[in-house]
């Protein structure tokens, strides 16, 4: 377990709002109440069905349509990003009755190949799930995969924000946080864009159970650069405390009832100026333990208390306890609870086959509506592919594809390749028969032609299957780059078998008719001399009275 009071310099006026998702709507940009710009989602992803919900009572614009996907075992959304930057994604639910079944469907959420949350929306709440990471590629994918016979995932808005990469900064870069809580203490409304510049949503708190709000003061004059996190000054304008000194503050976490490793931060500020009778001094205890050195918020300033490399359930107990010199009781005016990803987070499927399969997938018009890791998370690969179960995943097997085939040949991992029953036309590439691991190549009836490149035919480790090929020029079939058989005697020069690669059968058949011809003539020629010498013979006895 690790407590920090932390400080960093403020960083202004960065562009934070990568992109909001509008799932379902047709409006293509729009501004809402918080000034944040709005987008349809038409353009980054390629599959469902756009739906109005039923139900519009309290609820935004933003949650009126939804993008809901009744095919496929996942579906993924695919935002542009730079590697190496933090991000806040949010992902937001609201069923709304749109079918008119009054079924809320629950369902899995992914992201980037890993896990995120299996999603378990209402019929009239909206339901969000924020996590925070380091990106590793190029592009952010978020996923919702169907877990339940007719229940099907739906999308209403997806959310991607910048942060600073000094944010959040005690976690490891190859792990993610998954919010479970966000509360501003004393605050009247929702806290987030514009008082917040990386929108993150700060929930008020109810004030009950012996707390009462301390009264706020101006948020222009508090100084937030006293945490590394840069919470709002909004949300450091209220705060609530306790009636006495012998009162502590309980902090509830909404973690679940499992251990689960976690990051909390806490925010202290002191939001009336104390007279010199007053002191306000507290620790943290956890499970009625003192976790941290005494506590003294200050004035129109900031202190943030980050736990973290410890884990926690929903019964482990955080309170703040006044010390023996306090004057005054405890006090707190913010809150973030953070699970962290068990495991670091997967680099995704190997490079070589994502590059594979982008070219398979712009040959393929019929592929280009995949998006999202191909292989993960396991239960979830892409329908055409199988995957190897290595740490990072390589893709042993494409099944169903018709049109040209293009150069995936850094796909080396290979096993099986079945294209079989589909309408695969032109030759068929030499790189196949150079795959290390193929072992089954399955090109059976589709409309390829050509000759059969060396690579396979003489791939002794390789069983090719490519029956119901016509035009495919082989070895043994009647229509094989030039072949004879039994039925076959004339050809012209320029001819092709059938519409395969073009070849001659000239040179094959002057070989043999050639040689009947002058067996013809030599026989013709033997029966003049024959004939010639049967006359003499005649003649002779004609000649002498004599008969034979």
């Amino acid at each position: 377990m690790a407590l920090k009071s932390i400080s960093s310099s403020y960083i202004s006026n960065r562009t934070t709002h990568l992109m909001s998702l509008d799932c379902g709507s047709s409006d293509l940009t729009y501004t809402d109440d918080n000034n944040i710009v709005w987008t349809g989602d038409d353009s980054f992803i390629g599959n469902g069905e756009s739906e109005v919900v039923a139900n519009t009572n309290n609820v935004s614009h933003v949650m009126s349509t939804l993008r809901v996907f009744t095919s496929r075992k996942k579906n993924c959304y695919s935002i542009p990003a730079d590697q190496g930057n933090k991000v806040l994604v949010r992902a937001s639910f609201y069923y709304g009755n749109y079918d008119k079944k009054s079924s809320p469907p629950t369902f899995d959420l992914l992201f980037d190949g890993n896990l995120w949350a299996t999603v378990v929306t209402s019929i009239d709440q909206v339901i969000y799930y924020e996590v925070i990471y380091v990106v590793k590629g190029d592009a952010i994918s978020v996923c919702v995969a169907q877990t339940m016979p007719n229940q099907y995932p739906f999308m209403s808005a997806l959310e991607v924000r910048g942060i600073e990469s000094d944010m959040y900064k005690y976690v490891d870069s190859n792990y993610a946080l998954f919010s479970r809580r966000r509360v501003a203490y004393g605050a009247n409304d929702t806290i987030r864009y514009s008082d917040d510049p990386y929108d993150r949503i700060w929930s008020p708190a109810i004030v009950s159970n012996g707390l009462i709000a301390v009264p706020g003061t101006d948020p222009t004059f508090i100084d937030n650069t006293g945490s590394a996190n840069l919470p709002p000054p909004a949300v450091l304008a209220n705060a609530v405390t306790t009636t006495s000194t012998s009162t502590s503050i309980l902090i509830g976490t909404n973690l679940p009832t499992t251990p689960v490793p976690i990051y909390i931060s806490m925010y202290f500020s002191e939001v009336t100026q104390l007279d010199s009778t007053q002191t306000r001094s507290f620790e943290l205890y956890i499970d009625n333990k003192a976790n941290s050195d005494p506590i003294i918020p200050p004035y129109d300033g900031v202190i943030e208390l980050v736990t973290y490399n410890t884990t926690a359930t929903s019964n482990t107990s955080f309170s703040l306890v006044a010390t023996s010199s306090s004057t005054l009781p405890p006090i707190i005016n913010a809150l973030e609870v953070y699970a962290v990803s068990e495991s670091p987070l997967t680099d995704g499927t190997n490079n070589k086959d994502v590059n594979g399969l982008s070219a398979l997938q712009t040959a393929f018009s019929v592929l280009k509506e995949w998006s999202g890791d191909p292989c993960l998370p396991a239960p979830y690969t892409w329908d055409w592919v199988n995957c190897s179960s290595d740490a990072t995943p390589r893709v042993t097997a494409l099944y169903g594809l018709s049109s040209y085939l293009p150069d995936f040949s850094s796909m080396d991992a290979l096993q099986t390749i079945d294209m079989h029953n589909n309408s695969i036309v032109g030759s068929i590439p030499d790189f196949l028969g150079t795959l290390p691991n193929l072992r089954q190549l399955n090109l059976a009836n589709n409309e390829l032609s050509g000759t059969i490149p060396t690579s396979i035919s003489k791939n002794n480790n390789l069983k090719l299957t490519i029956s119901g090929n016509p035009n495919l020029c082989t070895s043994t079939s009647s229509k094989s780059c030039g072949a004879t058989t039994t039925t076959s005697t004339t050809s012209s020069s320029s001819g092709s078998p059938s519409g395969g690669a073009k070849t001659s059968k000239l040179p094959v058949i002057l070989g043999v008719t050639i040689p009947v011809f002058v067996l013809f003539w030599a026989l013709v020629g033997l029966m003049v001399i024959l004939q010639q010498r049967r006359k003499r013979a005649s003649l002779m006895a004609i000649g002498t009275g004599k008969f034979i």
